[in-house]
């Protein structure tokens, strides 16, 4: 997948994905938060990161989720996350976890 065009608000690697992950929200620099999906099973080394994406609001990172094919998206069984309605409302709405 070529990132180049949108590598400055998102980034995703759909081909990490694996039955458990984490969503969590950090701050790069300057202050910008970006909402970033892992792949836990990969602990830290290659093929960790899900996505990237500039922001927490819910409707954003669900419309770059969305970008991930339904089948590939429906294999997730568990999201860790803390309790923030946004982070729920992303999950809920982007992966079959309830």
């Amino acid at each position: 997948m070529d990132q180049k065009t949108h590598a400055e608000n998102w980034l995703l690697y759909p081909d990490n994905i694996g039955p458990f992950l984490t969503i969590d929200e950090t701050s790069m620099s300057h202050g910008e938060l970006y909402a970033i999906i892992i792949n836990k099973a990969a602990h830290g080394r290659k093929g960790t990161i899900v996505a990237m994406i500039k922001g927490t609001d819910a409707k954003e990172v669900i419309n770059v989720l969305m970008k991930i094919p339904q089948k590939i998206r429906d294999t997730v069984q568990e999201v860790t996350m803390d309790m923030a309605p946004s982070m729920i409302k992303i999950i809920t709405r982007s992966f079959l976890v309830q």
